[in-house]
C-alpha cells in the first residue's frame, strides 16, 4: 500500500466485530444507489405512453436521478464529515421513499424530474458516500475484502428488483408500484440504523525491538499529524469539511484523470447489451437474459476480486490489479462486435460481467488506498462531482453513435478505447507513483538514520563533557 495512505487515526481498526454489520448495511445502501435508478426502466414504457412523451424524454428520469446522486456527493460528504454516516444514510432514506411517493401523484414527466430525478437522486447520494466511508473506519487490513462484499450490493438488488418491478407493474401500474417501492427503499434508514460510529478509544500498540522500518513509520506517523495540525489552522470553513488540497496529491491526480476519461465508456455498454443482441436478430426475452447472466456473473466477480485485492502479494500494488482490470474492460468492448450469434453474445455478457465487476469492487478501494481512510470522504465526493458530466453525457454520447452509423459495433469500439487508453494510463502513472513513493521512503529513512547519528554523536558529546 503506498506510504501516502498511511496515517494515524488515532485509533486501531477492529477490522471485524460490527464492522461486518457494518458491511451488510453498506451492502443494502450501496445495493439501492447503483440498482434503483436501473430498476425503473420497467416502468417507462406505460409512463411514456400515459404523458405522450417521447422514449429520449423518459430517458431522462433516470439520467437525472444518477446525475444528482453524483452531483450531491460533496454535499453528503460534507454531512457525513460533520454529523457521520449513520443520520446522513437515515435522511437519504426518507428523501428516496417520499420522492416516490410524491411521484406517484405526478401530473406532468417535469413532476418525475424533480421527484425521481432531483429529490430522489440526492436521497440516493447519501446513501452511497457514507455507506463507502464507514467502511475505511472498521476495516484496514481487511479493507479490500470488505469493500468488495459490500460492492456485490449492486448486482444482487438489480436482479431482485427487476423481477419484483415487472410484479409489480404487472398488479399495480406504475403509481401503485411506485408507492410500495417508496416504502420498500426505506429500508435504508434500517441500513443506516447499523452504521454504528467506530469506538474510536486508543489501543496501545504490541511492543516490538525498534527497527528502521518502525522507525520510518513512526516518523511518517508523527510528520502527518503535524502536518494535519497545521493544516486545520489555516483552513477556512468549507476546506474543513472538503479536502480540495487534494488536488495537489499526485496519486488523487493519477485517479481522477483516467476515471474521467473512463466513465464515457463505462456505463453504455450495459445500457445498449439488449438493444445490440435484438439489432442482431436475438428475440428480446434472451436478450433480456443477458443482462441476468452479466449480473449473476458481475455479482461474483466483485466478491472475488475483494479476496484477491485482500491478498498479501497483492494488497501491496493493488492500484495494478485496478489498472488491469480497466484495460481488461476496454479489450471486452473492443472484441465484442466479433461476437457471432447467441452464444458470442452470452461468452461476451460473462467476461464483461467480470471485468465490469472487477472494476466496480476495487473502483473505491484504490481511492481510499491512494488518499488514506482520513481523507476519503472529501476524495470521493470531489470525484463524484467531477464525474457527474460523464455519466450523464456518456450514454447519450454513445447512442448518437450508434444514430450516425446505424450500428452498434462502432459504439463498442468507442467504449472499448475509452476503456483501454485510461487502463495503460493508470500502468505507467501508477509505476512512477510507485517509484516516486519508493524514492521518498527511502529518503525519509535516511534522513532518519542521520537523525539519529547526530542524536548519537551529540549524546556521546555530552557525556565526555559530564565525564
Amino acid at each position: 500500500m503506498p506510504l501516502e495512505a498511511e496515517t494515524s487515526l488515532g485509533y486501531i481498526p477492529p477490522d471485524g466485530g460490527w464492522g461486518w454489520a457494518v458491511v451488510f448495511a453498506a451492502f443494502i445502501s450501496i445495493g439501492f444507489a447503483y440498482a434503483f435508478p436501473k430498476s425503473l426502466t420497467i416502468y417507462y414504457k406505460e409512463i411514456q405512453e400515459y404523458f405522450s412523451v417521447s422514449y429520449s424524454q423518459i430517458a431522462w428520469v433516470s439520467s437525472v436521478m444518477l446525475a444528482s446522486m453524483y452531483a450531491g456527493g460533496p454535499v453528503s460528504s460534507i454531512l457525513v464529515n460533520r454529523y457521520g454516516s449513520r443520520p446522513v444514510v437515515m435522511v437519504g432514506g426518507v428523501m428516496v421513499g417520499c420522492a416516490m411517493v410524491l411521484a406517484s401523484f405526478g401530473t406532468t414527466i417535469f413532476h418525475l424530474y424533480l421527484c425521481v430525478g432531483v429529490i430522489g437522486g440526492c436521497g440516493l447520494a447519501f446513501n452511497l458516500q457514507p455507506a463507502l466511508t464507514i467502511i475505511g473506519t472498521y476495516f484496514h487490513m481487511k479493507r479490500p475484502m470488505a469493500n468488495g462484499l459490500a460492492m456485490t450490493g449492486s448486482p444482487v438488488f438489480l436482479s431482485a428488483l427487476a423481477p419484483l418491478n415487472q410484479f409489480l407493474f404487472d398488479s399495480f401500474g406504475w403509481r401503485g408500484s411506485f408507492l410500495i417501492l417508496g416504502a420498500i427503499v426505506s429500508n435504508c434508514c434500517v441500513a443506516g440504523s447499523l452504521m454504528r460510529p467506530v469506538n474510536k478509544k486508543v489501543q496501545p500498540q504490541p511492543k516490538t525491538e525498534p527497527d528502521e522500518s518502525n522507525d520510518a513509520e513512526k516518523m511518517l506517523v508523527d510528520n502527518q499529524a503535524v502536518e494535519s495540525l497545521d493544516e486545520g489552522k489555516t483552513k477556512g470553513c468549507v476546506q474543513k469539511f472538503i479536502d480540495v488540497s487534494l488536488f495537489k496529491h499526485r496519486g488523487f491526480l493519477i485517479y481522477i484523470i483516467g476515471n474521467v476519461v473512463m466513465v464515457f465508456g463505462f456505463f453504455a455498454p450495459v445500457v445498449f447489451l439488449a438493444p445490440y443482441a435484438k439489432h442482431e436478430g436475438i428475440d428480446e426475452y434472451s436478450a433480456a437474459f443477458l443482462l441476468s447472466i452479466f449480473a449473476l456473473v458481475d455479482m461474483f466477480a466483485r466478491a472475488a476480486t475483494g479476496f484477491i485485492g485482500n491478498m498479501k502479494w497483492v494488497r501491496p500494488r493493488i492500484q495494478y490489479l485496478f489498472s488491469f482490470a480497466v484495460s481488461y474492460n476496454g479489450v471486452c468492448h473492443l472484441l465484442c462486435p466479433l461476437a457471432s450469434g447467441y452464444v458470442g453474445f452470452v461468452i461476451y455478457a460473462v467476461f464483461f460481467g467480470m471485468a465490469f465487476g472487477m472494476v466496480c469492487s476495487l473502483l473505491f478501494e484504490v481511492l481510499m488506498d491512494l488518499v488514506g481512510a482520513h481523507r476519503f470522504s472529501s476524495a470521493v465526493g470531489l470525484v463524484t462531482i467531477i464525474q457527474c458530466g460523464p455519466v450523464l453525457l456518456g450514454p447519450p454520447l454513445s447512442g448518437a453513435l450508434v444514430d450516425i452509423f446505424g450500428d452498434y459495433k462502432y459504439m463498442y469500439y468507442a467504449c472499448g478505447v475509452f476503456m483501454l487508453v485510461p487502463g495503460i494510463f493508470f500502468f505507467i502513472m501508477h509505476y512512477y507513483n510507485y517509484k516516486k513513493l519508493d524514492d521518498e521512503q527511502r529518503q525519509r529513512l535516511a534522513a532518519e538514520k542521520r537523525n539519529c547519528k547526530e542524536a548519537g554523536q551529540f549524546n556521546m558529546k555530552q557525556d565526555e563533557t559530564h565525564g
